[in-house]
Order: C-alpha cells, then structure tokens, then sequence
C-alpha cells in the first residue's frame, strides 16, 4: 500500500485529492497539511511514501517544505510530487533543486495522477511536458557558462550519452533502443548515473545533464511537445 500526504491550502482541493486517492486499492491518504510548517511535520511522523505538494501555501510555501523534507534524514525517504500550474511554472527549478521527484499540472485527467503518485513512489521521476519546456526555457535564460557535471573524471564516455539521453526525456526502453544495448544495460548506465553523480533520482539526472551543457533547448522542445516527459520505465 502506497501511503499518501496532500498539501495544499485550499480545503477543497486537498479533499479532492484525498478522496481520489482513496479510491485507488494501492493508495492511501494518510493526512492532510494546509501549510508548509504542517506537511514537514506530518512527513516527520507518518512517513509517506508520496508528498502530494502545492507551492503556493502559507507560511512555508512547497520549495521550501520540499527541501526540509528530503534533506532530513528522517523523512530523506519520502518522495515529493508537485501539483502545479502554469502561473507558478517559475518556481520549477528551485523545485527541482530542493529534491521534488516530479510535477504534473493541476488540470491533470485522475487516472494520471493516480498513476503519477506510483510512479514516483516507485523511486522514478516523472515531468509534466507543460513543465518541462519551462524548465528548458529557465535554462536558456541563465547568462552563466555551463558547468561540468560531478565528478567528471569518474564519468565515462557512454555515461555522459545516457545522460544527455535522459535530459532529453528519454525512458530506459528509449535509451536502449537509441544505442542499441539491452533494457538491462541501460538501467545498469542509469543506475551508475545516480550513485556517481549522487542524484537522489532520475529528475535530478535531468538538472546535471542541463546544468552540464549536455541538452540544449533546441535539442528538446520539438520532442517535448509531442510526447511526455516521463522518465520512467
């Protein structure tokens, strides 16, 4: 059973949700926060598998509720999905920094977000496509150089591929394909990717490819406007 805390300030909202989550036979709501302070402390002492987080919330908004929750050793296990919308598509980045494992908009169909919540659960990343471009277009306004990814020296050559492939979207069976290895091969690349580059999951392997100068935004929204961006297989 994949437990379940919804943050947001709006009653209704958060109901909605709740309920929704509880119609699932895999899911379960296990409280609701109507405010940052409130979901860090209910992560502390429920321990979630999945965060439902909104950014705009009193007191402490979401980015920062987020970044208390995954940089504390109590709750470092529990994973964050924002529900965003367009208007607050700025705050993506800083999101992403702070540990969320993924965004999906707030207009997003229920079996979606059902499925979205597993997902994350599961320890992948998951990028609304809304999303992504906007976070494609934060990294073309940035006026400073690319910086080398971590530990370049322990990075090889075809790790480097599969990362400019995974800033690019691309899922595990993509990425296969793409080189021509096997399924197994390219989570085992993967999987090197995270304990090298000490990414907590594949979201943040999308932050060190765009933050490496890997991925360009010529190179991704034409395929982001077409397919979504869940890096998940």
């Amino acid at each position: 059973m994949i437990r379940v805390v919804v943050a947001d300030d709006l009653t209704l909202v958060r109901g909605s949700f709740r309920i929704l989550v509880d119609t699932a036979p895999d899911l379960t709501a296990v409280g609701e926060a109507a405010t940052g302070e409130e979901v860090v402390e209910l992560a502390r002492r429920e321990k979630p598998d999945v965060v439902l987080m909104d950014i705009r919330m009193p007191v402490v908004d979401g980015i920062e509720a987020t970044r208390r929750i995954t940089s504390d050793p109590a709750t470092s296990g529990v994973r964050v999905l924002i529900l965003t919308t367009f208007d607050i598509d700025e705050y993506v980045f800083a999101a992403l920094h702070a540990g969320a494992s993924g965004f999906l908009l707030k207009d997003t169909r229920p079996a979606d977000l059902l499925t979205a919540i597993r997902v994350v659960a599961a320890g992948d990343a998951l990028l609304a496509p809304g999303v992504t471009r906007r976070l494609i277009e934060e990294f073309t306004r940035r006026p400073e150089p690319a910086r080398p990814i971590a530990a370049p020296a322990e990075t090889t050559e075809r790790e480097r591929e599969v990362l400019t492939l995974v800033g690019l979207g691309l899922s595990n069976n993509e990425i296969a394909a793409h080189l021509n290895v096997s399924l197994s091969t390219a989570k085992t690349h993967v999987g090197r990717l995270l304990m090298k580059l000490g990414a907590r999951d594949r979201a943040q392997l999308v932050i060190a490819a765009y933050d490496a100068g890997l991925v360009r935004a010529a190179d991704t929204q034409g395929r982001q406007q077409t397919r979504t961006a869940r890096t998940h297989e």
